[in-house]
């Protein structure tokens, strides 16, 4: 019955993420999240689900709630968290449409946040309404969390959970997003890495100089460089003291599982127009390192002059940008003291460290119900999944599942080469489809879930 609904209805689906995606929503530089805020609980409240905004203070991006209490289960509650900002549109120039355009072309709907995250967050409005729309009701309470920081690092989702924690309460989360990969299979993760953002910064001399000077001014940016040089190897382990020590090893059943997950070498290759792995990394290293090695990455590096042409000055200031991706156990709080412990042992104490941001990471149990109850709904909805042990991303599934107590799982409609946080990202519009008819299948299969 719904999935014939869903199907009748596809033009309206398609219409409302059209209009999500011509509403900019840049977390990133405080643009439209009120607007965008509101046009969601537009769309929450045509399709039949009592939305409203909360709010914990003054300059703070509004949070969504959405509830449809079920009267024929209503002691059971499934928690869709979302969020409606977007990264930024940049670089303009490499857009073959404008960013906010929605344009629709095929089978494709592009513009920035197609997929991340509008295109997964109208997928589960829809399901709902599907339900309301044919039966009256949904077969268990639902509950939606659509924050507006997602991009900029969830600063304050924790603090939402905190104030709302009772109206939030429920007994199982669909994350905001999923992947889809190149054989159109739905990969079911069951975790998040964490993160841990960092600016390392050195000033040399008051103000730039000529670069004939170099001979007597140290230049920050080879100072910064040979720091960098410290941090990790050429194959990627991080040399930091400690680093690894309280990092949870693998389960014998989560190797079992990343042993059996498909990764397609070529076609990652050919994808991104690289010839080879950090490290050589082949097989079942490749996934290992994807779902539980822990990454120092340099995100930006800025010192000197970047314009066209030749200038030839000595910077007095360099900068750079690092994420530090994390797994189980690791505190980001505590990594960051081995950061700066590290830099002051091999003689770069001057070095200013400003911690951006810090997450913890969170993996859901394979033995947990609702892992069954998702995947069986995916395989009947898609023909077959992939069950991953965890994401290679970030996001705050910890604050989650140590507030709310209650299991996280991703599963969505994004293609993993749709071009999320870049140009031309675009989404899928029978991914779109086959993942509403999916989450349908995941709310009628928990209501039934036992205990």
């Amino acid at each position: 019955m719904q999935d014939q609904f869903i199907d009748k209805n596809m033009p309206s689906l398609i219409s409302d993420l059209q209009k999500l995606i011509r509403q900019p929503s840049i977390s990133a530089k405080n643009l439209g999240l009120e607007e965008c805020a509101r046009l969601v609980v537009q769309i929450m409240r045509k399709s039949g689900i009592k939305a409203e905004i909360l709010r914990i203070g003054k300059n703070i991006p509004p949070t969504v709630y959405g509830e449809v209490r079920s009267v024929q289960n209503p002691n059971k509650t499934i928690l869709f968290y979302n969020h409606y900002d977007v990264q930024p549109e940049e670089p303009l120039e490499l857009w073959d449409d404008k960013p906010f355009s929605g344009k629709r072309r095929g089978n494709k709907i592009y513009g920035r946040g197609s997929a991340d995250d509008k295109g997964e967050l109208i997928t589960r409005i829809k399901a709902v309404e599907a339900f309301l729309k044919t039966t009256g009701d949904v077969p268990c309470n639902i509950k939606f969390l659509v924050e507006g920081e997602e991009e900029v690092g969830s600063i304050h989702v924790e603090d939402y959970l905190r104030r709302y924690r009772n109206k939030l309460s429920c007994n199982a989360i669909i994350w905001e997003f999923g992947y889809v990969d190149e054989k159109d299979r739905p990969i079911i993760s069951l975790g998040m890495k964490g993160l841990l953002y960092v600016e390392l910064s050195l000033q040399e001399s008051i103000r730039d100089a000529h670069s004939s000077l170099a001979v007597l001014i140290e230049n920050p940016a080879w100072r910064l460089v040979e720091a960098l040089k410290t941090l990790r190897d050429k194959n990627g382990k991080i040399l930091i003291k400690d680093w690894y020590k309280e990092a949870d090893n693998f389960t014998y059943e989560e190797l079992k599982v990343i042993a059996s997950e498909p990764f397609d070498e070529k076609s990652f290759k050919k994808e991104y127009g690289i010839r080879r792995f950090v490290g050589n990394k082949k097989g079942a290293e490749i996934r290992k390192a994807l779902v539980g090695a822990p990454t120092c990455n340099i995100a930006g590096f800025t010192s000197g002059y970047e314009g066209p042409g030749a200038k030839t000055v000595l910077p007095s200031t360099a900068l750079v940008k690092i994420d530090f991706r994390l797994i189980p156990k690791m505190n980001p709080l505590k990594q960051l003291r081995r950061l700066k412990q590290h830099l002051k042992e091999k003689g770069f104490g001057d070095i200013q460290v400003k911690m951006i941001h810090g997450e913890a990471a969170s993996r859901t149990k394979i033995s947990d119900k609702f892992v069954k109850t998702v995947r069986q709904a995916a395989n009947e909805s898609f023909g077959r999944s992939i069950l991953s042990v965890s994401s290679a991303g970030t996001g705050p599934m910890y604050s989650f599942s140590k507030i709310l107590k209650a299991p996280c799982i991703s599963v969505g409609s994004t293609y993993v080469f749709s071009r999320i946080h870049s140009p031309n990202e675009f989404a899928r519009i029978d991914l779109l489809r086959k993942t509403t008819k999916c989450m349908c299948k995941i709310i009628k299969k928990f209501s039934n879930q036992l205990p």
